[in-house]
């Protein structure tokens, strides 16, 4: 049996709030894999020499996190398709010649999240509105764009960040002010956070399942259910 421990982490900064080591280090566990998963705190400024010393640090791969995701691609040797129309990147795989190639997985997590937690959604009903303009926001704006959402409101506390995306991805996304966040909702089937106040990417979905947390969430803002 190789000595060899599988080396990963996700990056970000800050990095504390990160669940992602408790996750991936059960799974390590349980399936007796020697590896690790570690919470690497990087600030900007590092970021190149971190990306640069993966390898001879005997990393496998990386998840990346707020606020990198975009900073990471001019890192890479190889971005996806997807990421690169995306223009972000939140996986990064260490090749055995060194090289780095990423992918972005957030808008399949996000759709298939989605699927789950209410099966039947559809996506062509109704507007969807989604907070916050960094990597996750892109790769959930692309996401609802190939699920055929007819229109997308986007909402950034710094508006022109908001701009600079719509600019990049094009229809069917329109900027909003943040002080009309609650009129932007009036009408809205779907309401995506993806700011780093959630931490994670929360997904409100304003459905006909009023057992679930998500549509009490909705009935407290006085929104009407769109599935």
């Amino acid at each position: 049996m190789s000595d060899q421990i599988t080396r990963a982490g996700v990056v970000g900064w800050p990095i504390d709030h990160s669940l992602s080591p408790r996750l991936h280090g059960y799974w390590l566990k349980k399936h007796r894999i020697r590896g690790s998963y570690e919470a690497i705190a990087v600030e900007g400024s590092a970021l190149q020499k971190m990306m640069e010393g993966l390898a001879s640090q005997g990393f496998s791969g990386l998840n990346v996190t707020v606020p990198h995701k975009v900073a990471v691609m001019q890192h890479l040797d190889i971005i996806s398709d997807q990421a690169r129309r995306i223009g972000a990147v939140n996986t990064v795989v260490v090749g055995k010649n060194g090289r780095l190639s990423g992918s972005n997985t957030d808008g399949f997590g996000f759709i298939e999240n989605l699927r789950q937690g209410c099966p039947g959604f559809d996506f062509t009903k109704g507007a969807a509105v989604v907070l916050g303009a960094g990597g996750a926001a892109r790769a959930v704006v692309v996401a609802l764009i190939d699920e055929g959402v007819p229109a997308i409101r986007l909402i950034n506390r710094t508006r022109q960040k908001a701009e600079d995306l719509a600019d990049y991805i094009g229809d069917p996304v329109q900027v909003f002010d943040w002080d009309s966040r609650s009129g932007v909702l009036e009408d809205a089937a779907l309401l995506a956070n993806t700011t780093s106040l959630a931490n994670l990417i929360l997904i409100f979905l304003l459905m006909r399942c009023p057992s679930t947390p998500w549509c009490r969430i909705s009935s407290m803002r006085r929104l009407k259910p769109a599935c």
